[in-house]
């Protein structure tokens, strides 16, 4: 299988602070690959040594074959880079920041201009164009970022939690933006917190925690690591609400999670969900939802670490530092 990046044992210290424990990572070339993990795990330190922003103090790396510090240079004609905020200048307008960027890439006038033009139509930012930055909206602003990013065609492209802070629509079009761009054979690194975005556009996923890639392997795989199913009912009435708790939790032997209104229990007998029914029916209550389903990475994270991802506090404590 060819490889676009590998990492070996990277190891990164600030001070007394371990950001990365010894990280390998192969990235298959064509692909999404996502670094899961809460805010301080080492997502971000390692996408900055992988883009050679920062040096490893043990350990080493390729990406497209080249060394990320003996080939540096190479490396950076190979990749793009979309941090967590919005880089744009917001005083020029759309068009002047892609033009800025191909200029300084090297590009003719020409090519800049031709270059951005074919850019903001396939961002749908054509409109805006002729526009200060600093009047787009967050996913415009988002939009303009991810486009400066390919201003230089890059074969590999680190996108470091990239819909932080976006409306569900605006983060949805990010996502299809993201397939599109594997879809033309460009090599995506995705480091993200939000479990359903790893969930929604990574092939694969390493699962970091504490500067170490905890597990690997597709959504499917990880998802199965936790072995088993749970069971959600939602009444179509709140009123009934506890009544369905008490069934829930008798027939499973387990106690129920109550979130939005919908009772949840872990499963591992198939006769659950028929006896759950079952008891609903003779208690005579209406549901609004019943479903018996898979394991979520949200689940998985939390059987691996004992946390979720988005709730650690001494990871959280990191953020901004050494994430």
């Amino acid at each position: 299988m060819d490889y676009a990046i590998r990492a070996e044992g990277l190891v990164r210290r600030f001070g007394a602070t371990t950001a990365l424990a010894g990280v390998d990572l192969a990235v298959p070339t064509g692909t999404v690959f996502g670094l899961l993990g809460p805010n301080g795990a080492g997502k971000t330190t390692a996408v900055r040594v992988l883009a050679t922003l920062l040096r490893a103090d043990e350990g080493r790396a390729t990406v497209g074959g080249y060394d990320v510090v003996r080939d540096a240079h190479q490396v950076r004609q190979l990749i793009g880079l979309t941090g967590q905020y919005a880089s744009v200048d917001e005083t020029l307008t759309g068009t002047e920041n892609l033009l800025l960027i191909g200029r300084l890439l090297g590009l003719s006038r020409a090519d800049s201009r031709a270059r951005a033009g074919q850019l903001l139509t396939d961002f749908q930012l054509t409109d805006a164009g002729d526009r200060a930055a600093k009047t787009y909206s967050g996913g415009m602003r988002r939009r303009l970022d991810l486009a400066a990013s390919l201003v230089g065609r890059p074969q590999v492209l680190f996108l470091d939690e990239p819909t932080t802070g976006l409306d569900p629509r605006s983060r949805n079009e990010l996502w299809d933006i993201v397939r599109s761009l594997v879809a033309d054979g460009v090599t995506v690194l995705l480091t993200t917190q939000y479990l359903e975005e790893a969930d929604q556009l990574a092939g694969e996923i390493a699962v970091v925690d504490h500067g170490r890639v905890i597990a690997q392997g597709t959504p499917e795989e990880l998802k199965a690591k936790t072995g088993g199913q749970s069971l959600a009912v939602r009444p179509a009435d709140v009123v009934d609400l506890p009544t369905v708790v008490s069934i829930v939790g008798a027939v499973a032997g387990v106690a129920p999670e109550v979130a939005q209104n919908t009772v949840t229990v872990p499963v591992n007998d198939q006769r659950v969900m028929p006896a759950v029914v079952r008891r609903l029916d003779e208690a005579g209550i209406v549901v609004a939802e019943l479903a018996l389903r898979g394991s979520s990475l949200d689940e998985v994270f939390l059987s691996l670490t004992g946390h979720r991802a988005e709730d650690d506090p001494a990871s959280a404590n990191l953020e901004g530092s050494v994430a």
